[in-house]
């Protein structure tokens, strides 16, 4: 599933073009894709089409764009959500068709030119959606919109809500994270992903991260001294950092940037997906144990469990 880096990557390509762009007309190819859309917004299609974007920004997984008020309107935004295999693909008229296509939404930017953004899911896990934005609990920015701001700046859009901010989010806190591990008994990999917690990260960048810090992902989140927890949550953001430098990661053909290309920050990886091979801090094999219904990549001697 797409983390924070390859969200951040498809939220930075469109914000390029898509901020201040006008809607011009909105195809659905299938309407599954519109599962998380809520009727009481009104119709997907009427409600879209017309509309300019305001920018584009991201908490953790989540990335929405914030549109433009009607007279006596709740702010509105159309939410992405990527799932296990979306693509948000942005493509200049006449390019060849995208298979698997699902909804198409054609814009035309502030410089006149025409664009088609194209929601692209193989196994329609993910969405898009138009959503009330509410007030954040906080009074702070909802999310990532790298410096573009407007009325919808300190909203966030009611499905995002529950997510706690992420490590990258200019609003973070670290101290409340601090506070809240230390409340956990459940393994420390756990309450990474957990995304009530802090958001953004998942499988791939939890095993980096614990590898770095030299902590079992079994271990108890409680039992972490907050000078190791502190070390941890550094290594998190330098981590999720160098990802969104090199464009994310990618295994296969499901995670891709607007342009269909993939990430290549698998290069850099030391624990995740290297089973059998050497760490490269001890020399000693990888190993992957089964955690969750997925997989946990860690060296058993660098990462030894404390009892």
């Amino acid at each position: 599933m797409p983390e924070l880096p390859e969200v951040e990557t498809v939220r930075a390509g469109l914000a390029e073009v898509v901020t201040g762009a006008k809607v011009t007309k909105v195809v659905i190819h299938d309407a599954r894709s519109l599962k998380r859309h809520p009727a009481s917004v009104g119709d997907f299609v009427v409600t879209l089409t017309g509309r300019t974007i305001q920018a584009a920004v991201r908490r953790g997984k989540f990335l929405w764009l914030p549109l433009n008020k009607q007279k006596n309107e709740e702010q509105l935004a159309l939410i992405g959500h990527l799932g296990m295999s979306g693509q948000i693909l942005l493509r200049t008229p006449g390019f060849e068709a995208d298979n698997l296509n699902r909804i198409t939404i054609y814009l035309k930017a502030l410089d006149g030119k025409k664009y088609e953004l194209r929601f692209v899911d193989q196994r329609i896990f993910g969405s898009l959606a138009i959503d009330v934005m509410s007030p954040t609990v906080d009074g702070l920015p909802g999310g990532h919109s790298a410096g573009i701001a407007g009325p919808w700046l300190n909203m966030i859009p009611n499905q995002v809500a529950h997510i706690a901010r992420d490590p990258l989010d200019e609003s973070f806190s670290e101290e409340a994270v601090l506070r809240l591990l230390k409340k956990k008994q459940s393994g420390i990999k756990r309450v990474l992903l957990d995304q009530g917690v802090l958001s953004g990260i998942g499988n791939i960048y939890a095993d980096e991260s614990l590898w770095l810090a030299k902590l079992h992902y079994d271990q108890s989140a409680a039992s972490i001294s907050k000078a190791k927890a502190k070390e941890l949550l550094e290594h998190v953001r330098v981590v999720l950092a160098n990802a969104v430098e090199a464009g994310g990661t990618s295994f296969d053909e499901q995670y891709k940037n607007i342009n269909g290309e993939s990430g290549y920050f698998s290069i850099s990886l030391n624990a995740y997906g290297l089973t059998g091979l050497p760490c490269k801090r001890c020399g000693r094999p990888i190993k992957r144990d089964s955690w969750m219904n997925r997989g946990s990549h860690f060296c058993p001697y660098c990462q030894r469990r404390r009892v």
